[in-house]
C-alpha cells in the first residue's frame, strides 16, 4: 500500500504501540563485563582513560562480580596485569595469577553470573605482543599456540567457565580445544575473537591492561579493517577448530561485520564493545555534547540489531540497572 492507506507513524504513536511492535530487544543478561584485575594493589587503582573503570584487587573483583550479578549482568571476562612479565608471558598459566584466583573466587562467592576469562600473552609479556618473539622481533605463530594452551587449561582449572582467545594467532582454536578436552575440561566455551580488527578504538585498553606494544603494533596478526571477506573467512574456520561462539571487535566500527558474520556462521556471535567507544561517549557526556544514559543504550541496542546475541560492554551493570527499569 502507498501513503495515504499505508500510514507507518500509526504504529510510532504510543509507548505501548511502540513496544508492541518492536523487533529487537535487549537483556541484561546478555551483556558482559570486562574487568581489569592488578596484582599488588592496595585497592582500586582508576583508569584514567575510562572514567568510571578500574583496575580491581581480588576482592574488589569479587565484589563488582557480586554488583553485576545483582543487576543482572550475564557474565564476567577477567583480565590480569601481573607484576613481573617475562619474554614468555608465563604468568599467563601461573596458577596462583591475579585472573585464577580471581575465578576461583567468583565462582565460589557469586551465583548466578558466568565466569569468562581473556585468553592472551600480551597483558603477560615484557614486549607486548601477543606471542613469543624471534630473534627479529617477529611473533611467531605455532610456537606460540603451546603457550595459549597452557594459560588456556591453567584458567579453566581455576574455574573459568568461558575462554576468549584474543591473541589472533592461526590455530590457536583447535590447539586450545585439543588441550581443554585431553584436561577433562570438555565443557569450557571458547569464544574467538576471530573478527578482531587491528583498531585504534583499543587504545584506552592498553593503558587499563599495561599492553602497549613495546615496539611495533599488531597489525601482522590482528585484521586489517578495511577486509569483510577475511573476517568471515576467520570465523568459518575458528568454528571448524572448535569454536562455540564468535566475537567480533570492535563492535559499534564493525555492525556490518556482525551482521554478516551471523549470517555466515551456525553459532552465536558476540560483539565487543571496546575502550575506546566506551571513552568516546564517556567524554563527549563529560562535555555536555550527549546523554550519556540514551547514547550507551542506543549503541547497545545497535550490536544487538546486527545480531550479536551477547555483547561485552563496560557499560553493562549501568545497562543492565536501566533495563531492569
Amino acid at each position: 500500500m502507498a501513503f495515504p492507506r499505508s500510514r507507518p507513524r500509526r504504529l510510532r504513536r504510543t509507548p505501548a504501540l511502540r513496544a508492541m511492535v518492536r523487533e529487537t530487544s535487549l537483556r541484561p543478561e546478555q551483556l558482559v563485563l570486562p574487568m581489569f584485575i592488578g596484582e599488588g594493589q592496595d585497592g582500586p587503582v582508576p583508569i584514567e582513560a575510562m572514567p568510571g573503570v578500574v583496575r580491581h584487587t581480588v576482592d574488589g573483583a569479587v565484589r563488582a562480580a557480586r554488583e553485576a550479578a545483582a543487576a543482572g549482568v550475564g557474565g564476567v571476562m577477567l583480565f590480569g596485569i601481573p607484576l613481573h612479565k617475562d619474554h614468555e608471558g608465563s604468568g599467563a598459566w601461573d596458577d596462583d595469577q591475579v585472573v585464577q584466583r580471581a575465578s576461583r573466587e567468583i565462582r565460589a562467592q557469586v551465583d548466578g553470573l558466568t565466569v569468562g576469562a581473556d585468553l592472551c600473552l600480551c597483558e603477560y609479556t615484557d614486549h607486548g605482543h601477543c606471542g613469543l618473539l624471534d630473534d627479529h622481533g617477529h611473533v611467531l605463530n605455532d610456537e606460540s599456540l603451546e603457550l595459549l594452551a597452557r594459560a588456556a587449561v591453567s584458567q579453566a582449572a581455576a574455574g573459568a567457565e568461558v575462554l576468549y582467545p584474543s591473541d589472533m594467532m592461526d590455530g590457536r582454536i583447535g590447539a586450545v580445544r585439543d588441550a581443554l578436552d585431553a584436561a577433562g575440561h570438555q565443557d569450557v566455551v571458547i569464544v574467538a575473537h576471530s573478527g578482531k580488527l587491528a583498531s585504534s578504538y583499543y587504545g584506552p585498553f592498553r593503558e587499563a591492561a599495561g599492553s602497549t606494544p613495546a615496539f611495533g603494533d599488531r597489525r601482522s596478526y590482528q585484521m586489517d579493517p578495511a577486509n569483510g571477506d577475511e573476517a568471515i573467512r576467520e570465523a568459518r574456520q575458528d568454528v571448524e577448530e572448535g569454536a562455540d561462539m564468535i566475537m567480533v571487535k570492535p563492535a559499534g566500527p564493525a555492525l556490518d561485520l556482525v551482521r554478516r558474520t551471523r549470517d555466515a556462521v551456525d553459532v552465536p556471535v558476540a560483539g565487543y564493545q571496546v575502550s575506546g567507544e566506551y571513552s568516546m561517549i564517556k567524554a563527549g557526556a563529560a562535555a555536555g555534547y550527549v546523554d550519556e544514559a540514551l547514547v550507551s543504550m542506543e549503541s547497545l541496542l545497535a550490536i544487538r540489531r546486527a545480531g550479536a546475541s551477547v555483547i561485552a560492554t563496560y557499560f553493562a551493570v549501568d545497562a543492565a540497572r536501566r533495563l531492569q527499569g
